[in-house]
C-alpha cells in the first residue's frame, strides 16, 4: 500500500490532540484541588497500531512497519483500593466511637456534678436539715426545712432519672431516624437516601462502561457516598461483574455471615433495621443501639441509680423508725417522694422517740452522711459515669486520629498536587508545541511540494 504525502500530517495530528487531551485532564485535577472525594486522574497513552508497508520496504525486501503516533488509551482514576477498604473500616470505628462519646457526655451533663444542683449537694444539705433539727427538735420552721429539702433532694433524683431516660431515647430516636427506609411518601432516612442516590449512580455507571466510557468522576462520587455508607456500619461492597455496579449490604459483626441488603445494582433495597436489637452493626447505629437499647449503657446507669435510691429510702427510714422517704413509681429514683403523710402534716416529724424536746431519731439519721450506702455510692456512680465518658472521649479521638491517617496516605495517592499539576502542563505544552513544530515542518515540505515541483530556476 503506498504511503501519502499527508501521512506525516496524520501522525503530527494525533500528537497533538493526545497532548492537548492531557493539558485538559491536568487542568480538570486543578480545577478539582479542593473538591471532597475527588481522584486525580491521568491519561495512558499508547502507540498507535503501525502503518504496514509491503515487500520492499526495508533493504532486505521485507515488510515495515511505518510508526502512526500515539493515542489515547484511557484515562485512569489514580486510586487505592485497599487504602480505601482501609478507610471505611476506621470511617466504621470513628462513627461508633463518636456516637457513643457524644451519648455518654449528655448523660454526664444530666447529673450536673459537681454543681450546686446536683445530688451530692443535695444529699448533704439534706443531712444538714436533719442536724437542725436535732439541734432544735420541737421548731417548726425546721421541720419544715426538712420538708422542703427532702423534696428538693427527691426532685434532683427525678430529673437525673429522667434525664438519663430521654438521653437514652434522643438516642434510640436519632438510631430510628438514620435507620428509617423509604416509602412512596417518605425519602427514608440517611441511609436510604444514601442507598437511592448509589443505585443512581450504579446504573448510570454501568450503561457508561457498557459503551465504553470511562465515568471516572461518578465513580469518585459513588466512592464518597460509601466511606459515608461505612460511618453508619460496617459495609460489604461486592463487584456485579464487569459492569462497574455494586451490591452493597451492612454486616452484622456478631454474626459476619449474616448481611442486610442496601443497594444491590440500580435498586435501593434496604428495608430498614431489623426489629428490636438483634444485630451488631458496628458504626454509629451500632453504638447509638448499645447505649439506648434495653440493658444498655443508659438502662446500667438507671438501674445504679434506682440502687442509690432505694439504699437512701431502706436507710433512713431505718433510722427514722418509719416511712420518711417513698416510691410512687415502680423506679427508686424515678418516683423518689418524700411521705405526703407528713408533706400534709409537718408536726407529725419524728425528732426523738422520748417525746417532745428529745433528738435522738434526728441526730441517728444525721449520722447517715457519708456512708457507704448512699454518699459512697453515688460518688463512685459519678466516678464511673465520668470514667466512661473519658475513656470514650479517648478512644473517639484516637479513632480520628487512626482515621485522619489513612486518609492521608489515601490522599498522597489519589489526591491533587498542585505543584505536579504545574509541572505536568509545563511538560504537557512542550510536547504539544514539539508536535506543532513537525506538523508545520511537514506543511512547510508539502507547500514546495506542491507549489514549486516543475518551475524551474526556482
Amino acid at each position: 500500500m503506498p504511503i501519502s504525502s499527508f501521512y506525516g500530517l496524520q501522525t503530527s495530528l494525533r500528537g497533538l490532540l493526545a497532548q492537548q487531551r492531557m493539558l485538559d485532564t491536568a487542568g480538570h485535577n486543578i480545577a478539582n484541588a479542593s473538591t471532597q472525594g475527588y481522584s486525580r486522574q491521568e491519561v495512558n497513552l499508547i502507540a498507535s497500531p503501525a502503518h504496514l508497508i509491503p515487500a520492499g520496504g526495508t533493504a532486505s525486501g521485507g515488510l515495515a512497519s511505518l510508526g502512526s503516533g500515539v493515542d489515547v488509551q484511557n484515562y485512569r482514576r489514580v486510586r487505592d483500593g485497599f487504602l480505601d477498604l482501609q478507610y471505611r473500616g476506621q470511617a466504621t470505628n470513628l462513627g461508633s466511637r463518636q456516637a457513643r462519646s457524644q451519648a455518654l457526655d449528655r448523660a454526664e451533663l444530666a447529673l450536673q456534678e459537681p454543681g450546686e444542683n446536683g445530688i451530692n449537694q443535695q444529699l448533704s444539705e439534706f443531712w444538714d436539715s436533719w442536724s437542725d433539727l436535732a439541734n432544735a427538735p420541737s421548731d417548726p420552721a425546721a421541720r419544715q426545712a426538712l420538708l422542703e429539702q427532702g423534696a428538693a433532694l427527691a426532685d434532683s433524683f427525678r430529673t437525673v432519672y429522667d434525664q438519663l431516660t430521654t438521653v437514652g431515647a434522643q438516642a434510640m430516636a436519632e438510631y430510628a431516624d438514620l435507620a428509617r427506609p423509604a416509602s412512596a411518601t417518605d425519602p427514608g432516612g440517611e441511609i436510604a437516601q444514601l442507598a437511592k442516590e448509589i443505585a443512581t449512580l450504579n446504573d448510570t455507571i454501568k450503561r457508561q462502561m457498557t459503551a465504553g466510557d470511562s465515568p471516572n468522576d461518578l465513580l469518585d462520587r459513588r466512592d464518597l457516598l460509601l466511606d459515608k455508607l461505612a460511618g453508619f456500619g460496617q459495609i460489604s461492597i461486592e463487584q456485579i461483574g464487569t459492569t462497574g455496579a455494586v451490591k452493597v449490604s451492612f454486616v452484622d459483626a456478631a454474626t459476619p455471615a449474616t448481611t442486610y441488603s442496601v443497594v444491590d445494582g440500580a435498586t435501593a433495597t434496604w428495608a430498614g433495621a431489623p426489629a428490636g436489637d438483634a444485630w451488631a452493626p458496628g458504626g454509629r447505629l451500632g453504638a447509638l443501639l448499645d447505649v439506648a437499647k434495653p440493658g444498655g449503657t443508659l438502662d446500667q446507669y438507671k438501674s445504679a441509680l434506682d440502687a442509690i435510691a432505694g439504699s437512701l429510702i431502706s436507710t433512713v427510714n431505718g433510722a427514722y423508725g418509719g416511712t420518711f422517704l417513698e416510691t410512687a413509681t415502680s423506679s427508686s429514683a424515678g418516683g423518689l417522694r418524700v411521705n405526703p403523710a407528713l408533706v400534709a402534716s409537718p408536726s407529725s416529724i419524728t425528732a426523738g422517740s422520748a417525746g417532745p424536746g428529745s433528738n435522738d431519731v434526728a441526730l441517728k439519721v444525721a449520722k447517715l452522711r457519708d456512708g457507704a450506702a448512699v454518699d459512697g455510692a453515688y460518688r463512685a456512680f459519678v466516678a464511673r459515669v465520668g470514667a466512661d465518658v473519658r475513656e470514650a472521649t479517648r478512644q473517639s479521638s484516637n479513632a480520628e486520629a487512626l482515621t485522619d491517617a489513612v486518609e492521608d496516605r489515601r490522599q498522597s495517592v489519589a489526591g491533587v498536587s498542585m505543584d505536579e499539576e504545574m509541572s505536568n502542563m509545563v511538560r504537557f505544552q512542550r510536547s504539544y508545541q514539539a508536535s506543532a513544530r513537525a506538523m508545520s515542518t511537514m506543511d512547510e515540505m508539502l507547500d514546495v511540494l506542491i507549489n514549486r515541483t516543475g518551475r524551474v530556476g526556482l
